[in-house]
């Protein structure tokens, strides 16, 4: 349950948002009545320099596309529905309220509906709202005084221009919301699940039940009404899933592309996503910023980290490489893998992974890393096999190799690549039957020299949060292909490992 604000804390907010808008707004007060009116008309027929003027706390750096083209919908549309499964960082509640107020001051919206998933939080949301409207000093310049006496509460409150605003907490009765006549023409909905309640379906339930029969029916039919949810899809099951099912647009922006790039790169450095990455748990990484909840899994409950033998000691090595899908699929935003294993015996060991959502050039250069890694470790001969079926053609033949061939060139080496043509069954049902049963018999061991390594943890993230439901575990489907590679050349090379291996005590759990 979401923690009360006291009132101590909510005056201490308070406080802190209206000094913060007293310094970063002030004004031109030698500005005549005609200009005044003439920058106010060429600042709302470009929102974009509108959202500048009067937020600058807010428009600190400039837009991405996503944004650009996110607000042109809103304000396009009088009758909207919009989901933002944006990540953390990339501006969720910041855009949706400048959005808001300029769709209020401008006469176009009359009865703003804020949710939240506690009536607290829903006031905490609103707050910057209310600030604005009563603080803000270039709003009150160019629209007038917004506060209106006797109407002006915390949770609730309207404007003199007769806008009304009010928080609520899902689960709570909104019904009777009206602004005299005018029923609400906007609900927003923002940070509705929690992972106490996802973690139970019939909660959801309730919740998804309470958007669809008690909030949205507030709305006048005749009258066109906007709906925004903000949210990260923080469990396969929760609001904003199944509110992104009825949206006329369900938008997923994760804090990097699908080539590992920064989606935001004027505010969110390659550096700095790095360095949050590092602090984090691989599975937390990807829930809050790349919309990937990774759920308990019910097939890899242990993982075993140790150490391994020499890779030159090791029966057979294989380095298996996953470009993923190519243009086909983008929109999956699938990772790219290259991983190392090793067997000796009957004991395969995941000795060096690259795993991330990377450009294929990235990908090009971490097979030349894994082909340093080997000659380094003394192994001879190397072994590179490349996945290459239907989603990778053309891909394949007309860029990967190509750039493989001109990288060898400048580096004088020529990587011995196999591309892997094997026809496929489900992916689902080949990562457990393959790596399930070695998994349970000791036979498949993480490198414990490359336990911290995010790669590495990525790997094992997706291992541990891997069900027959799981979306992505595109660095089990690589290590599946590698160790099948292996099995077959034992079969050609009639050994099928005489040892036997007892499990290690040495666990891993995510």
């Amino acid at each position: 349950m979401a923690k009360k604000v006291t009132d101590k804390e909510y005056l201490l907010q308070w406080r802190e948002f209206c000094e913060n808008l007293d310094n970063a707004t002030p004004i031109d007060l030698t500005e005549s009545g005609a200009n005044k009116i003439k920058r106010v008309r060429q600042l709302e027929n470009a929102p974009e320099e509108w959202f500048k003027y009067y937020f600058p706390n807010y428009y600190t750096s400039e837009p991405a596309e996503f944004h650009l083209k996110a607000t042109r919908r809103v304000l396009k549309n009088d009758e909207w529905y919009e989901v933002r499964s944006w990540a953390r960082e990339l501006s969720k509640s910041g855009r949706t309220m400048m959005e808001v107020l300029y769709l209020c001051m401008t006469g176009k919206k009359k009865n703003v509906m804020l949710a939240s998933n506690s009536a607290d939080n829903a006031e905490r949301l609103l707050l910057p709202y209310k600030a604005n409207l009563e603080r803000n000093n270039r709003l009150i310049n160019d629209y007038g005084m917004q506060r209106r006496i006797g109407s002006w509460e915390a949770g609730e409150f309207k404007t003199r221009k007769n806008v009304a605003f009010r928080a609520v907490g899902i689960g709570q009765s909104p019904r009777g919301t009206r602004n005299e006549a005018i029923r609400p023409d906007v609900w927003i909905f923002d940070d509705l699940d929690t992972d106490e309640v996802c973690r139970n379906e019939d909660r959801v339930k309730e919740n998804v039940k309470w958007i669809n029969e008690a909030a949205i029916p507030t709305r006048s039919i005749s009258t066109g009404l906007l709906i925004i949810a903000n949210g990260n899809i923080i469990a396969k099951y929760c609001c904003i899933t199944e509110m992104g099912k009825k949206a006329d647009k369900h938008e997923i922006i994760n804090i990097r592309d699908e080539e590992g790039k920064s989606t935001w790169p004027n505010k969110n450095t390659e550096e700095n996503i790095d360095r949050v990455e590092k602090t984090i748990s691989a599975s937390a990484f990807q829930k809050e910023y790349m919309n990937n909840p990774e759920d308990d899994g019910d097939i890899f409950k242990d993982l075993i980290v140790d150490s391994l033998p020499q890779l030159r000691h090791c029966d057979y090595v294989v380095t298996y490489a996953d470009p993923a899908p190519s243009n086909k699929d983008r929109t999956n935003a699938s990772a790219k893998s290259v991983i190392i294993i090793g067997r000796k015996g009957l004991k395969y060991g995941i000795y060096k992974a690259w795993l991330n959502q990377m450009t294929t050039a990235k990908f090009v250069d971490n097979l030349f890393g894994a082909h340093e890694y080997l000659k380094n470790a003394g192994v001879d001969p190397i072994n590179i096999y490349i996945e290459n079926n239907s989603l990778q053609d053309p891909h394949y033949e007309q860029v990967l190799l190509p750039m493989i061939y001109k990288i060898g060139e400048e580096k004088n080496i020529a990587l011995p690549i196999t591309p892997d043509e094997r026809k496929k069954p489900d992916k689902h049902v080949r990562c457990e039957g393959t790596l399930e049963p070695k998994n349970r018999l000791g036979q498949l061991v993480f490198n414990k020299a490359e336990e911290n390594d995010p790669n590495m943890q990525r790997l094992m993230s997706q291992f541990t949060s891997f069900s027959m439901k799981a979306k992505k575990f595109d660095g089990l489907d690589c290590v599946e292909g590698g160790v099948v590679v292996i099995e077959n050349k034992a079969v050609a090379h009639g050994t099928t490992g005489i040892e036997v291996i007892k499990r290690s005590k040495n666990k891993y759990k995510m």
